[in-house]
């Protein structure tokens, strides 16, 4: 099988309009603010290789960052945290929570309102996030948990 690296993944994407037919690596540039805003890495979309039915990035939540508070109408999201501890309230009124630590999965499922914090002031969290959506761009839907 051979093996294709794909560092600029907004002049790859033309080359998608059929099936893949190799391995694919993607490299990501450098960061970009998601709609939170928090840092991303985008890996593995619609637009870098391709993707019909996931997307796959790395976001960083910096030392103290917390979340806008929102949900995910349609799409399933599932996140491996790599590094550090975070606190995410979650359901209605964002009334319940789980603390989260390296080494842990989180599934959020479509709907379901969250909110996570990095529970350090001094370093970041790293999270690996996939979702069964291939845009690039998540879509985020922000809510008021007062409401």
């Amino acid at each position: 099988m051979a093996e294709k690296t794909v560092s600029n993944h907004h002049d790859f994407y033309k080359q998608f309009e059929q099936k893949p037919t190799e391995l694919i690596i993607v490299r990501p540039n450098p960061e970009t603010l998601s709609k939170q805003p928090l840092p991303n890495f985008v890996g593995i979309c619609k637009s870098t290789v391709g993707a019909k039915g996931i997307a796959m990035y790395l976001a960083i939540i910096p030392p103290g960052g917390i979340a806008e508070p929102h949900y995910h109408p349609e799409h399933e999201t599932a996140i491996y945290l790599l590094k550090g501890r975070v606190e995410v309230c979650y359901g209605e009124g964002l009334k319940q929570s789980q603390v989260c630590e390296a080494g842990d999965f989180i599934f959020t499922p479509p709907g379901v309102p969250h909110q996570p914090r990095n529970l350090s002031a001094t370093e970041p969290v790293h999270v690996l996030v996939a979702r069964n959506d291939p845009d690039e761009e998540e879509k985020v839907v922000p809510c008021d948990p007062t409401v």
